[in-house]
């Protein structure tokens, strides 16, 4: 927890609600109840190809406080009271807490080697964990996408877009028919993603990671051999998108295991730079040294 409040106030800015961005515009196109709000159970918009058009800005599903409360312990009072405007616990997903919350410790999937160094980190966390202003690198995947932040999707017939407020960082979802590389040269933050669709569930293949982020806030480690990543994007109605990732790096884990996160459309917001222009934690970590 501490290391994902850290993070949070890295990335955190003199914040600019998303409504400040285009103050009363309504987007076109979107279907509206007739005192004007958009009506988010209309069915989903199809493309020319017929396929659903998942285009939209989109935010995870939250985690309450309560919720927060109850999964993590009392422990998580101690992190609102340091809440950054705008990114106040809450606003999270759980899974960007931690990846594997609704594992019990029995059956968590995690190597023995693994799950020791992941302990080790946790009692004794090095300095880049809690601050990475050298690099000034994002979170990684999927972190950067269950945060405070929404996320954009701009789908195209042979090109998707994913555009994170959070740190700024995009992804490209190539639907042109070719496959992920046997090997990858130069891994990235985010990996290298393919899409295809299966009847109306659009599906994504990603490798090629680097193993500089984390899966979580809470710092579940990653490979950057091994890790395949499978999500299917199923937009139900208009308002709504259901999404499924799955993960495969049997380096760090002993079998695949996959997480559900609903989506829910902001109609009528986007998503906005960010830029860390008023961080001084990281002079400050540094100097405790």
């Amino acid at each position: 927890m501490r290391r994902l409040i850290t993070v949070g106030l890295l990335f955190a800015l003199a914040s600019v609600a998303l409504e400040a961005q285009w103050v009363n515009y309504k987007t076109p196109g979107v279907p509206r109840t007739a005192d004007g709000k958009p009506k988010l159970d209309a069915p989903a918009p199809r493309g020319l190809d017929v396929h659903p058009d998942i285009s939209g800005t989109w935010m995870h599903e939250l985690t309450s406080v309560a919720e927060v409360r109850r999964l993590f312990g009392a422990g998580i009072d101690e992190a609102i009271k340091v809440d950054v405007p705008g990114m106040e616990i809450g606003t999270q997903h759980k899974y960007g807490l931690n990846i594997l919350i609704d594992v019990k410790p029995e059956d968590s999937p995690m190597r023995p080697a693994t799950a020791k160094m992941f302990q080790e980190r946790l009692a004794h966390p090095p300095f880049e964990d809690l601050c990475d202003a050298g690099a000034g690198a994002p979170p990684g995947f999927p972190l950067a996408g269950l945060l405070s932040e929404p996320i954009k999707i701009v789908q195209a017939p042979r090109l998707t877009m994913i555009l994170y407020e959070v740190g700024n960082a995009h992804r490209q979802i190539y639907a042109d028919g070719r496959r992920l590389p046997a090997e990858f040269d130069l891994p990235a933050y985010f990996g290298y993603s393919v899409g295809y669709w299966e009847r109306d569930t659009f599906v994504v293949e990603t490798a090629g990671f680097n193993d500089k982020t984390t899966l979580d806030g809470i710092g579940h480690p990653h490979s950057d051999q091994l890790l395949r990543v499978v999500e299917r994007f199923r937009r139900r109605d208009f308002g709504h998108l259901d999404v499924e990732i799955e993960f495969d790096d049997l380096k760090v884990y002993t079998r695949p295991f996959a997480v559900h996160i609903p989506h829910n459309l902001l109609a009528d917001a986007d998503v906005f730079e960010m830029f860390p222009e008023n961080e001084k934690d990281c002079a400050r970590i540094g100097a405790r040294k």
